[in-house]
């Protein structure tokens, strides 16, 4: 019975998913049909097609989905350490710091490392995020490690550090000028504008690599969900379980961050809906978790491109606006 309710699952998902990557292709100032976007796709495309699709949405869909993957996955794994449906990288300061880390490198970087480094210049950026994440959750780890990690200490640690980092943000956007704000913003709100095969052939390889390491490594997972008692009876190394499933949340986090900005809640909102509609086997949640994610994330900025067109509202908006109220959901059920 539970193996045929996943298989349906996965049909229902498979075909939301399936819409959502038509609606992001077809949809926007210059409307193209689904059979024209095949057509395109199969290399019989016309000039503004070819340019529409491969060139600008294709690129732009494929870094919505691989940071969808990342956030929905990042956040699954600090709910399981946590042992708490409201963790997420966005809420502790993960994604902030990350975010502080870019902004800083964008602002005051002389841009002499693209001429010294070459192709390689690409991987500058998401490497500069992760650092952020990373020294961010060592400081969370740090802070709430005494007399032994207390999932509890280290959500309400993360959730003050992230509000500091924002406040950080906000001083250093009154800080700069115009130029400044309109950086910044990108990182503080999230956004998928400008993502292109650049950002697509980063991303996906961390991304899938990452995904697939916390896949193999389901079942430790699965005992980290028990009682630390009981998980340390079952021969686990909770402690060091725990840093590593960390570092990987941070890999991920950092990543998403570095090419989408700072885009709250997705982290929170997938993993809940998935642990709702199949058990919470991480070899199964983790993989609806993630459809789930890209989703949302296609969708919200399908309607962010086009709602207001020709302004265009970043992703991280639309996807808290959905976001805030379910947080606040789980909050009021929360005991």
């Amino acid at each position: 019975m539970k193996k045929n309710k996943f298989k349906s699952v996965l049909i229902i998902l498979t075909i939301l998913l399936i819409i959502s990557f038509g609606v992001t292709l077809c949809w926007g100032t210059y409307k193209i049909s689904p059979l024209e976007v095949i057509n395109t796709l199969l290399g019989n495309g016309n000039k503004f097609q070819n340019t529409t699709i491969l060139t600008i949405r294709l690129p732009r869909l494929l870094v919505g989905t691989f940071v969808a993957i990342a956030l929905s996955t990042a956040g699954a794994i600090l709910q399981t350490i946590t042992k708490n449906d409201l963790s997420d990288t966005g809420i502790i300061g993960i994604n902030a710091g990350a975010a502080v880390a870019a902004v800083l490198f964008i602002t005051y970087s002389k841009g002499t490392y693209y001429s010294e480094l070459g192709q390689f210049s690409i991987f500058v950026l998401p490497f500069m995020a992760i650092l952020g994440a990373g020294i961010t959750s060592f400081l969370i780890y740090i802070m709430s490690s005494r007399g032994g990690i207390k999932p509890k200490r280290l959500l309400l640690i993360g959730i003050g550090l992230n509000a500091g980092l924002n406040a950080f943000i906000t001083f250093f956007t009154f800080r700069g000028g115009v130029g400044d704000y309109n950086r910044v913003l990108v990182w503080t709100s999230g956004s998928l504008w400008g993502a292109g095969w650049n950002y697509a052939k980063v991303i996906i390889p961390i991304v899938l690599l990452m995904f697939l390491i916390v896949l193999l490594n389901h079942k430790k997972l699965d005992v980290l969900n028990l009682s630390d008692e009981l998980s340390i009876s079952l021969g686990l190394n909770i402690e060091k379980e725990r840093k590593k499933f960390l570092s990987f949340a941070v890999i991920l986090a950092g990543t998403a961050t570095a090419f989408a900005g700072n885009i709250g809640f997705l982290g929170l909102i997938a993993p809940h809906i998935a642990k709702k509609l199949v058990p919470s086997y991480h070899k199964k949640f983790i993989v609806v978790s993630g459809m789930i994610s890209v989703i949302i994330v296609l969708l919200a900025d399908a309607v962010s491109r086009n709602l207001f067109s020709p302004i265009e509202i970043p992703v991280g908006i639309t996807v808290s606006i959905f976001g805030v109220p379910y947080f606040i959901y789980l909050m009021m059920k929360e005991k």
